[in-house]
């Protein structure tokens, strides 16, 4: 029996981009499969693009929870996947053809699974070649408590992993970091080194570049001290986590 695959997408004012990455999403997805979109309370055509596609596989969920924001949009989305495998999608990438189908491969032994990515920007011209390059990506769970190398748009995890996840601590940073921590403590994990998407930096992202620590620390939002007060909130979390 085929495995059924949830594609994970949390969405706030993406009209722009949305529909391409929905297109390039789906190409990759069987008819079993599903995308599960959680909107924000987007002011734009989001929803609309969305729903417009009139794809079955893809349902559209409202955040709903106090705490608005893109972490407890990507919980929302997370807590109604359905798929025995769940991959995490921003709303303004592109993913290669092929994209599913290789990490599957890779999901068939590891718990937990990140590609590499090309960097572009808004026009899809390249300013890196590799994600991993970039940020000396890899597994470790020391490694990435120190500095995180995850990036959520690159993830994909078998259903133990997203149990382990969830629910989310509330006063959490970065959801890629605590799924890729859950997945060093609670599996194996794998750096896949292919580039299977472009990770578009198009100047409006909603995130700096994920993975809490951006693409350098010279772009960091954070100073060394908020690092600092972030990293013990999340090792006081994975104690949490890992004694209750």
């Amino acid at each position: 029996m085929n495995k059924r695959i949830s594609v994970c997408m949390a969405t706030y004012n993406g009209a722009l981009y949305v529909r391409e990455q929905l297109t390039s999403i789906l190409g990759n997805l069987g008819d079993n499969d599903e995308v599960v979109v959680s909107d924000d309370n987007s002011t734009d055509d989001t929803v609309a693009i969305v729903t417009s596609l009139k794809d079955q596989r893809v349902r559209v969920l409202y955040n709903r929870t106090e705490d608005r924001g893109h972490i407890r949009n990507f919980e929302n989305a997370l807590k109604h996947a359905e798929g025995d495998y769940i991959f995490l999608s921003d709303q303004d990438d592109v993913w290669y053809p092929d994209r599913v189908g290789r990490m599957m491969g890779s999901l068939e032994k590891y718990d937990l699974v990140v590609c590499d990515c090309t960097v572009v920007d808004g026009d899809m011209k390249p300013l890196n070649d590799s994600f991993f390059g970039l940020l000396n990506s890899g597994s470790g769970l020391v490694k990435n408590f120190v500095k995180n190398t995850y990036l959520g748009c690159c993830m994909a995890f078998n259903r133990r992993i997203l149990e382990k996840a969830l629910p989310f601590p509330k006063d959490m940073v970065s959801h890629d970091t605590w799924i890729g921590l859950m997945g060093e403590i609670y599996g194996n994990c794998y750096f896949l080194p292919e580039q299977l998407h472009y990770f578009i930096r198009h100047g409006s992202n909603f995130s700096v570049t994920n993975g809490q620590d951006a693409m350098s620390d010279q772009i960091s939002p954070y100073s060394f001290w908020q690092k600092l007060r972030m990293r013990w909130r999340l090792l006081k979390n994975i104690l949490k986590r890992v004694l209750r």
